[in-house]
């Protein structure tokens, strides 16, 4: 029996992700977030309240970093989700952390992370729904530890985690279950 459970932003999983800007001294800022992803082939979109750091650091820079931090990273990653730089300047110091200038943004890549999506700002917007990036996606950098023997990224290599909004829990994935557009191919006969 299926139980009414009202409105509540639960969607499983919810990627764990890492948004890298550069603040207006030049230091760097990482954000955690779960609101965003993957909108088209080439683009990201951000869900992010415009009074957060990383907000105006995207709308002044105009690009920003989006890496998938991996397990090894746990510790990091949440407490990106935690301090803010509004009220702490040294945010990234303290996360002990490296990074280094993106070649193609105006954005930091952090060398810990095994993958970042190097990203200009095509859109910002500002609905009654909140405030929403849009950026373009110029390049991926994955850590060779991560790819396979044809040069993909293998999900249990990556080592990432997600998000549950259920519990407010990480979870470790890379188990396969199933192989995409083929799992349920004998549907297709019926």
């Amino acid at each position: 029996m299926l139980k009414d459970l009202g409105v509540k932003p639960y969607v499983f999983p919810m990627p764990v992700l890492m948004i890298a800007t550069y603040n207006e001294d030049g230091s760097v800022d990482v954000m955690n977030m779960a609101w965003g992803g993957i909108c088209a082939e080439n683009m990201v979109a951000l869900n992010i309240d415009e009074d957060h750091k990383t907000a105006e650091n995207i709308k002044r820079n105009g690009a920003f970093t989006l890496s998938v931090a991996d397990v090894e990273h746990i510790e990091e990653a949440d407490f990106f989700g935690i301090a803010t730089a509004n009220k702490m300047k040294d945010k990234f110091q303290r996360s002990g952390l490296r990074a280094v200038k993106s070649a193609r943004v105006d954005a930091p890549i952090v060398e810990d992370f095994p993958l970042t999506l190097e990203c200009k700002v095509v859109e910002c917007q500002n609905t009654v729904y909140g405030f929403r990036v849009l950026g373009e996606i110029l390049n991926v950098l994955a850590d060779e530890k991560v790819l396979d023997e044809r040069g993909r990224v293998n999900p249990k290599k990556l080592n990432a985690f997600v998000f549950d909004q259920f519990q407010s829990g990480y979870y470790a994935i890379g188990e396969k279950v199933g192989q995409a557009w083929n799992a349920g191919a004998k549907l297709m006969k019926k």
